[in-house]
């Protein structure tokens, strides 16, 4: 949750369902070339642990194509996250959101192209134990729009699906952390498909932590029929979204293996 806004959301959840936080400003300093981060200017980690939270949540939008200059300050920005969060014993769950430096259209073709290396390299390098990440939170290296033959395939072929799933596999290979899937705002029905071609490559990935793709058809509900309107429809076609992601994960492992500790009996 983001705290601006969902800390009252935080006290109504149910006691089976853990938080993070998020530590980030919204965004990204648009004032500035290559999208750097910044935290919200009244949180610490002891703050959102003092919150109530499991974990703290970072965004970082980050390409290993940008300059490296640019490249370490957002090295040297995880690594202070990384070190106070260890300093406050709370978890330190790391997303990392692609894009292209040159100002290409992230959801095109040229980009689905570059995509796969932009994950994988981003996942090894988030894996170093510098930046003392507990949970990598990445996206699926592949765009299902692009993979031929796919549920959602657009008609344009960056990758077969074969070579689709050994991207899937190439990127879990190099983490060394336990790593979950977002959904980056893309449809239910595209991130379903992308869950499946994760589960047919036998990835050992550990879930799934999305929104966008479990309500933001509801956004346009509530423009025209407000609250109750949303309520309703969350209840319906909400509830069905989430159902459908949760038989779709059905491949996960769990992440004691990635983390290197022995499951609890």
């Amino acid at each position: 949750l983001d705290p601006e806004y969902g800390l009252p959301a935080a006290k109504a959840r149910s006691k089976n369902a853990g938080l993070l936080l998020a530590y980030e400003e919204s965004g990204y300093d648009n004032t500035k070339p290559g999208r750097l981060p910044d935290l919200l200017p009244h949180l610490s980690a002891k703050r959102i642990k003092d919150h109530g939270a499991d974990a703290v949540k970072i965004l970082l939008y980050y390409s290993p194509f940008e300059k490296p200059d640019v490249n370490d300050i957002k090295h040297a920005f995880i690594e202070r996250v990384g070190s106070e969060c260890e300093d406050n014993d709370i978890p330190f769950f790391c997303e990392f959101v692609g894009y292209d430096p040159q100002g290409g259209d992230e959801k095109g073709f040229e980009y689905a192209k570059k995509k796969p290396e932009v994950v994988t390299k981003s996942m090894e390098e988030f894996s170093k134990p510098q930046y003392k990440i507990d949970v990598l939170k990445v996206e699926v290296p592949v765009n299902a729009e692009f993979v031929e033959g796919s549920s959602v395939f657009k008609g344009q072929a960056a990758y077969s699906r074969k070579q689709a799933l050994e991207y899937y596999r190439k990127a879990a290979d190099v983490a060394q952390k336990p790593f979950i899937y977002l959904s980056a705002g893309v449809t239910n029905p595209q991130f379903i498909e992308s869950l499946h071609m994760a589960a047919e490559s036998g990835t050992d990935y550990s879930g799934v932590l999305c929104g966008r793709a479990t309500w933001k058809n509801g956004v346009g509900v509530y423009g025209k029929e407000g609250a109750k309107g949303l309520e309703k429809w969350m209840s319906d076609e909400g509830v069905k979204n989430i159902e459908a992601v949760n038989a779709a994960i059905q491949s996960a492992k769990p992440w004691h293996a990635k983390a290197g500790v022995a499951a609890h009996a």
